[in-house]
C-alpha cells in the first residue's frame, strides 16, 4: 500500500514538527525547582516549607493540584504563559483606516513613511489625528497587512500570486577546478563630465586571466558582444558563467549564453563576495589604469586600444598572488597539466568520455 505524505511541499513544516516533538515534553528548571519545593513540602512540612522558601500556602496547594491534574507528570509544573487575555487595541477613527485601505489598494506595497504624508493631508481636511508613521506601520499590520500581490490566471483559470522568476544560484561549496569552468563577469560604472562609461570586466576563476571592454551602453546586447570577444580570446571552452543579478547580464546575455548551453550562475542579492575574483580584479584595474586614463573615456575606443596594452601585460607579464607572485597568468595556463580526464568534474556519468558539453 502506498502512502501519501498530505504535508509534503509546505515549507517548514518537518523542522517546525521537529521542535514540537522534541520541546513538547520538556522539564525546565523552574519546574524541577517546585518539584524541590513540594518533595521538602511531603517531607518537613507546611511551616517549614513556607520559612525556607518564602513561597505563598496559596502556591504551594495549587503547584500541589496541578501536580496531581497532571498525573504526576513534572511537566505539568512549567510555568504557563502570563500574557493578558484581553489586550489594548489601538482605536482610531473608522475614516482613517478606510482611508488607509484606499490608498494601500491604489499604490501596493507604499511603506509607512510614504504613507504619513498622503494620510497627514486627509486628516487635516477632516479635522483628525494623524497617526505617526510607525503607528501607521502597526495599523496596517493590524488590519492584515493589506499586501496586494501581482496575480496571473492560470491554464486552469484559478487567480494566482504571480512568483519571482528563479534564476539559478551559485552552490555556496563551488570551486573552480580547471580553465574555464566558472567565468566571473561584472560591470563597473564611471561618470565623466556628465557622461557615463561602463567597463564590462570578465575573469576565469581558475587561471585568473582576466579581460575588459570599455562601452557607452548598459544594454545586454553590449555584454553579449562583450562575451563573444571574450570566448575568441580565451583557448579553453566555458562550462560555467558567474555573474551578479543586474540587467545587463538578461535578456540577450542569456539568450546567448541558452544557444551555448553555457549555465549561468546568479550571485545573491547584496553579496558581491560571492564573485570575489571578479571585484578584486575591477579594483586592480581601476587602481592601476583606469584612474589614470579616465579622461580617455569620452571616447571608448581610443580607451580600449590603451586598455587592450595593459591587458596583455596584465596577462602576460605580471605576477600573480594565487600564484605565490611567481607565475602570471598566461604562463600558469601553460604549465596547467590536466589529471585524469575521469576524474574531471565535467566528466559525463552515463559511461560516455569526459566531454565539455
Amino acid at each position: 500500500m502506498r502512502i501519501f505524505n498530505k504535508f509534503r511541499g509546505t515549507r517548514g513544516f518537518i523542522s517546525t514538527w521537529e521542535h514540537v516533538i522534541r520541546f513538547r515534553d520538556m522539564i525546565t528548571e523552574k519546574a524541577l525547582w517546585r518539584t524541590r519545593v513540594l518533595a521538602f513540602w511531603s517531607r518537613h512540612g507546611l511551616a517549614a516549607t513556607l520559612d525556607a522558601f518564602k513561597v505563598k500556602r496559596r502556591t504551594l496547594f495549587n503547584w500541589k493540584g496541578a501536580l496531581k491534574k497532571g498525573g504526576g507528570k513534572l511537566e505539568s509544573l512549567n510555568p504557563k504563559s502570563r500574557a493578558p487575555k484581553e489586550r489594548r487595541r489601538r482605536i482610531w477613527d473608522v475614516r482613517i483606516l478606510l482611508e488607509l485601505k484606499r490608498l494601500r489598494g491604489e499604490h501596493p506595497n507604499l511603506g509607512k513613511e510614504k504613507l504619513h504624508p498622503l494620510l497627514l493631508e486627509f486628516c487635516q481636511g477632516h479635522r483628525l489625528k494623524c497617526p505617526k508613521p510607525r503607528t501607521i506601520g502597526r495599523l496596517i499590520k493590524d488590519l492584515g497587512g493589506l499586501r496586494l500581490f501581482p496575480q496571473k490566471v492560470s491554464h486552469f483559470g484559478q487567480i494566482k500570486k504571480t512568483n519571482r522568476q528563479k534564476v539559478t544560484r551559485k552552490p555556496l561549496d563551488f570551486k573552480a577546478q580547471y580553465p574555464g569552468h566558472c567565468i566571473g563577469l561584472d560591470t563597473v560604472e564611471e561618470a565623466i563630465h556628465g557622461s557615463r562609461r561602463y567597463l564590462i570586466t570578465c575573469e576565469d576563476l581558475f587561471g585568473r586571466f582576466a579581460f575588459a571592454w570599455a562601452t557607452s551602453s548598459h544594454a545586454s546586447r553590449a555584454a553579449m558582444e562583450f562575451f563573444k570577444m571574450f570566448c575568441l580570446l580565451f583557448p579553453y571552452p566555458v562550462t560555467f558563467v558567474l555573474t551578479d543579478n543586474g540587467s545587463e547580464f538578461k535578456k540577450h546575455f542569456a539568450a546567448e549564453l541558452l544557444k551555448l548551453q553555457i549555465t549561468h550562475y546568479h550571485t545573491y542579492p547584496k553579496t558581491p563576495k560571492m564573485n570575489a575574483h571578479v571585484e578584486r580584479f575591477n579594483r586592480t584595474v581601476q587602481e592601476e589604469f583606469l584612474n589614470y586614463h579616465k579622461g580617455l573615456l569620452l571616447d571608448c575606443d581610443n580607451f580600449n586600444t590603451k586598455l587592450m596594452d595593459y591587458l596583455i601585460w596584465y596577462n602576460t607579464r605580471r605576477v600573480h598572488y594565487a600564484f605565490g607572485n611567481k607565475l602570471t597568468p598566461v604562463q600558469f595556463l601553460l604549465s596547467w597539466q590536466p589529471k585524469e580526464s575521469s576524474r574531471l568534474p565535467a566528466e559525463c556519468k552515463n559511461g560516455w568520455p569526459h566531454t565539455n558539453y
